[in-house]
């Protein structure tokens, strides 16, 4: 009986350690750090072909940036439900952009320009960054999906860093929600 037991709390623990580990992942600037220039292809924005910065054009905006690996179902969902809040706050100038971090640029542009259609993406420029690490002065972790971070007057206000799968309708609520914190 006491293996036993002592084989449960081993279980136990071992996985409250992966939850702690999963929720502990860091990827992108951290609350309170700042925003620096980074260059984009913008795909299916204002800019669409050019290589330009965003965060530069946005400037003191409130803004939200969301690093992802790749367009799926989720990536898509949550890039639909910002887009629709920034529609909503155009009085606040609030401003997002999308960067997909590929290696094959080409073949994410189709993808990008496909999702911008068939989800009316009107607000919420898509991009690519032409590798898998991103912006160096960025520390977008490797192990990270997707990263979500949001500034107002060049403070980043939140940071959300999540690894494969755990992007679901739970979290894209509370990303969504965390947006009232960079609207004054």
């Amino acid at each position: 009986m006491r293996k036993f037991f002592s084989l449960c709390m081993v279980g136990l623990i071992a996985a409250g350690m992966q939850a702690v580990n999963a929720a502990d992942l860091k990827s992108g600037l951290q609350v309170d750090e700042y925003p620096g220039a980074f260059y984009v292809t913008d795909i299916t924005g204002p800019n669409a072909s050019q290589k330009l910065c965003y965060r530069c054009q946005y400037g003191a905006r409130p803004v939200v940036s969301i690093f992802v690996r790749e367009m799926n179902e989720n990536t898509t969902k949550l890039v639909k439900e910002i887009d629709a809040v920034v529609g909503k706050n155009s009085a606040s100038k609030m401003a997002a952009f999308v960067t997909v971090l590929s290696e094959d640029p080409d073949q994410q542009e189709a993808a990008l320009k496909t999702v911008k259609e068939q989800q009316k993406i009107q607000h919420t420029p898509l991009t690519i960054y032409e590798n898998k690490v991103g912006p160096t002065k960025y520390k977008i972790n490797e192990k990270a999906d997707v990263t979500v971070m949001m500034w107002v007057d060049s403070n980043v206000r939140v940071n959300h860093a999540l690894e494969a799968g755990e992007l679901n309708a739970d979290q894209i609520a509370k990303i969504v929600a965390d947006t009232s914190k960079i609207l004054n």
